[in-house]
């Protein structure tokens, strides 16, 4: 009973010595600093004047009150937990570890992640469709909320494409290692004869940019053109010219919304899409400013893949830049990810 109590006191300590190393990393006193002077901001009668503005900094505040109660939380928790519950705790704090692994400029932000169907017909529009439920799984596991942005509709099932954001702090940071092209084979139900079939989607995840003065971009490099929606989404879609294309004239790059019901609505939300994807270019660049940019824009490329998920005539996922595995694809698939974004963390910042 003695040497179970005497392990327990030294596991309480180690919890301990960790949880003071996190409070210096994760900065905890400084943020509680920043949340009373936006507090003090808040107070003042011009604080709503500029509602975006405002917005961004309200939300600001919100994940900033947020990773303290999480620290707090789980440092008064280990100050009378028991064995067991020691245990889990330490799980908690290894996620807590997770987010020092984060340093990029945009690593804090929210995420917007676009899927893209590859090769492999009906079966690959199937494919990108289970990646999106699996990340919006994801989201529901960890609390965090996810809406899609857009989305286009298979001809027979699945999707052609969508784009889904995923708020919190530090999302861009967890998931930018997502990004890649996933590769699944199975028994396709597509199929008469049952055959196997190996199926390919493209996962782009980017930092959402709310602010304009984070990539700022010259209203004179922009072609916007309106078209008329089509699909569901109102009574007047297939009436008005609501959708909404934006090319970036110096990359290329080119995004559409046509989910909303008003033009202004789809305009906002593909110039939120597009300065997302132009910091994403920005970060893989190593470029600072959008006008050092200039040139031919590459898409995502469909190289080889980042992670196979397996269905028949085996079960397994295996991530091929860790060498991760998991034998239970299903869980995998219900959003159970997060020891293979640990491990790419990890693998990127060089930490065994």
């Amino acid at each position: 009973m003695e040497k179970i109590s005497f392990l327990c006191y030294i596991q309480r300590m180690e919890i301990k010595k960790r949880l003071e190393q996190l409070r210096e990393i994760l900065k905890i006193e400084e943020k509680k600093s920043q949340i009373e002077e936006m507090e003090k901001e808040m107070q003042s009668p011009n604080f709503w004047t500029d509602e975006k503005e405002s917005g961004r900094k309200l939300k600001k505040s919100q994940q900033l009150k947020e990773s303290v109660k999480t620290f707090e939380d789980i440092y008064d928790i280990a100050q009378i937990a028991s064995e067991e519950e020691l245990e889990s705790l330490s799980d908690e704090i290894g996620k807590l570890e997770t987010e020092t692994l984060m340093s990029g400029k945009f690593d804090s932000h929210s995420a917007i992640i676009s899927f893209y169907s590859g090769a492999g017909g009906v079966d690959a529009q199937d494919w990108t469709e289970m990646l999106l439920k699996m990340y919006l799984k994801w989201a529901e596991k960890n609390a965090k909320n996810a809406i899609i942005l857009s989305e286009s509709k298979g001809g027979e099932a699945g999707i052609k494409s969508a784009t889904v954001e995923i708020s919190g702090t530090n999302i861009y940071g967890l998931l930018k290692g997502e990004s890649g092209v996933h590769r699944l084979v199975r028994q396709s139900p597509f199929n008469a004869k049952n055959l196997r079939q190996t199926s390919f989607a493209m996962v782009e995840v980017m930092p959402e940019i709310e602010s304009s003065s984070e990539v700022e971009i010259d209203s004179k490099d922009l072609k916007v053109e309106t078209f008329r929606a089509s699909g569901c989404g109102g009574q007047s879609v297939n009436t008005t010219d609501s959708a909404v294309r934006i090319r970036h004239l110096p990359t290329g790059i080119t995004v559409s919304c046509q989910n909303e019901r008003s033009q202004l609505q789809n305009k906002e939300t593909a110039m939120k899409i597009l300065r997302s994807r132009i910091a994403a270019l920005l970060i893989t660049q190593h470029k600072e400013r959008v006008d050092e940019i200039r040139g031919d824009y590459s898409s995502p490329e469909w190289g080889n893949q980042i992670r196979s998920y397996v269905l028949h005539p085996y079960k397994l996922v295996k991530d091929h830049r860790t060498g991760i595995e998991s034998k239970s694809p299903d869980q995998v698939l219900s959003g159970d990810l997060d020891k293979f974004i640990e491990a790419e963390l990890r693998s990127v910042n060089r930490i065994s």
